[in-house]
């Protein structure tokens, strides 16, 4: 993705993994509160979602283990790494997601990052539930199964 495609919209990181490990039952969008040299970071394509997971404590809904690095032309103001960061959703949202977290078998994941045509870093938060290994094996067969066939498919219009 260009720099011009981030600054209009689009996605800045996705949590492929997420796909892999779980199976999204729903997705919620949310604000993320950042600082300013996080967005910076966050702009450019730099954060990782990879081992993140979103908690609530205390009535708010928070953000952990996103690695987001220091700006490189940060100063003494730059920002930790791995910090806890909130996520701005609805009293309401955060009560319901609270209950469907507390069930046994299902987490609250981040799935994206993503700017909003207005410029705005929001967080797409998916709420999954694990998936056993013979799972991600089916998952992976019939994503095999599917390329095959658009390939013959492709094969077949070409020749």
């Amino acid at each position: 993705m260009s720099e011009g495609d981030r600054r209009k919209g689009g996605n800045l990181t996705v949590n492929r993994r997420a796909t892999h490990d779980y199976f999204v039952l729903e997705k919620i969008e949310a604000g993320i509160e950042l600082v300013g040299t996080e967005v910076k970071v966050v702009r450019n394509g730099e954060a990782g979602l990879n081992g993140a997971y979103a908690s609530v404590k205390d009535g708010q809904l928070y953000l952990n283990l996103v690695r987001i690095p220091p700006y490189a032309f940060g100063n003494r103001f730059n920002h930790e790494a791995l910090r806890t960061r909130r996520l701005l959703v609805h009293k309401r949202e955060v009560l319901r997601l609270q209950a469907l977290a507390e069930q046994k078998g299902l987490s609250l994941i981040p799935l994206r990052l993503y700017l909003t045509p207005k410029g705005l870093v929001k967080v797409e938060v998916g709420v999954c539930r694990g998936k056993a290994q013979e799972d991600k094996r089916e998952t992976l067969r019939r994503r095999d199964a599917e390329l095959e066939a658009r390939r013959a498919v492709a094969s077949h219009y070409r020749g």
